[in-house]
């Protein structure tokens, strides 16, 4: 019998999407299609998940998230192959590439040189890729719907940080991407109501993953565990009611960061306005 709930996890074979990965492996109904762009640390996470969960139903996918061509190609065969895409974590991200600062021993006579975009590319437009693709095979969820279906058309959580919700003056780069994620979701999820598919973030603090550059960085730092990561996913799926949400992930809370309040009831009232007209 084919699994009830089909789960994407991009960047699912280390980190938080391995954290999450775990989270749902358990579960005889879901379907678990892990992305990454690398096939051996894919397919050694998943020769590592089988041989501990022997009854597991998951699968690798080979996928560069900063291509369309690449994920939307993975996202048709995933829709094919489970007939349904019900879950998303739009999760892939990597750590700062570059700097928008003058070298420090460089001559400046020669003209500026041009920023390296791989965060950019990785972890917002990669998301925003993502997020396209889960909306899109989520709609089309409602012409395999059964009585054993889910009884919303989809869920979508992407990987912020907190450095999307606080200046983070060592990494421009990154905070700019996370930032990104935050605002793409709080601005999205009202649009998505009519579609039942709800969008939510996450915004965890540190959590010891491969994507540091140098483990020695994680010993000076206040370390939030994977089980919260896994708390705030949980929440997002059994409660219905959350969209537009960014959970802040923080030692072992799960706080849902609010946005900022309006400066005035002009500005709020233009916002609203936007959305009456429809165009902006």
């Amino acid at each position: 019998m084919a699994p009830k709930r089909s789960v994407v996890i991009t960047g699912g074979a280390s980190g938080i999407g391995l954290g999450i990965t775990k989270h749902f492996i358990q579960d005889p109904n879901t379907h678990i299609t892990i992305l990454d762009i690398n096939p051996t640390t894919g397919g050694e996470t998943i020769d590592k998940l089988l041989a501990e969960f022997p009854s597991a139903r998951i699968s690798f996918e080979q996928c560069d998230v900063s291509s369309w061509e690449s994920q939307a190609e993975v996202f048709e065969k995933i829709f094919d192959q489970q007939g349904r895409i019900d879950i998303v974590f739009a999760n892939a991200g990597i750590t700062e590439h570059g700097s928008l600062l003058p070298p420090k021993d460089g001559d400046l006579s020669t003209g500026p040189s041009k920023p390296s975009l791989a965060t950019v590319n990785v972890n917002l437009v990669g998301a925003i890729y993502s997020v396209q693709l889960a909306i899109h095979y989520m709609a089309r969820n409602k012409l395999a719907t059964s009585e054993d279906s889910a009884s919303s058309n989809g869920l979508i959580i992407c990987t912020a940080s907190n450095a999307g919700l606080y200046p983070l003056p060592i990494a421009p780069l990154y905070a700019a991407t996370k930032h990104g994620i935050v605002g793409l979701v709080r601005s999205l999820a009202r649009s998505l109501l009519p579609e039942n598919i709800r969008i939510n973030a996450l915004a965890p603090a540190v959590v010891e993953t491969n994507i540091a550059s140098n483990k020695d960085l994680f010993k000076s730092m206040v370390i939030t565990p994977m089980s919260t990561v896994t708390n705030a996913v949980a929440q997002f799926v059994d409660d219905i009611t959350l969209t537009g949400k960014v959970a802040e992930l923080h030692g072992e809370s799960v706080t849902f960061a609010d946005p900022p309040a309006y400066v005035d009831e002009d500005t709020r009232k233009n916002i609203e306005n936007f959305w009456t007209l429809r165009y902006a």
